[in-house]
């Protein structure tokens, strides 16, 4: 989003905001006994814009791309049994286990083994943007 300054000479000059900027902005209004207007005139923008960026906020379009590692829990640490080949029959590939994925605030996703991967696939893409 730009947000448009006027600058020492007169002139307007657009000012791009980083999602993290947005998000802050956000999260001040968020806050009990704010107001939207005196928050963004604390920023030097237009109440409108804030209103805008709130309304992004609660789609979720307001995330920061993932480049960052993410915490994982492990909730069981049994080995799993390694049975030798010719023990296992041929069209019988099973596995047990499942996933869950929380994206706080955002999404529950729980993957239970068998689950088709173009579906995982398509999920899980949605979740980006």
């Amino acid at each position: 989003m730009v947000h448009i300054e006027e600058s020492s000479s007169g002139r307007r000059v657009r000012r791009w905001r980083s999602v993290s900027e947005k998000r802050q902005v956000v999260q001040l209004t968020m806050e009990p006994g704010a107001s939207v207007a005196e928050v963004a005139r604390a920023h030097g923008l237009n109440a409108n814009q804030v209103f805008k960026w709130r309304r992004a906020f609660e789609r979720g379009e307001l995330t920061e791309p993932y480049t960052a590692l993410l915490p994982v829990a492990v909730s069981s640490l049994s080995e799993p049994e390694i049975e030798p080949a010719e023990q296992l029959p041929q069209t019988q590939t099973t596995s047990s286990g499942s996933i869950h994925i929380e994206l706080p605030g955002r999404a529950v996703i729980s993957i239970e083994s068998g689950a088709d991967h173009v579906l995982i696939r398509t999920v899980l893409e949605s979740l980006r943007k």
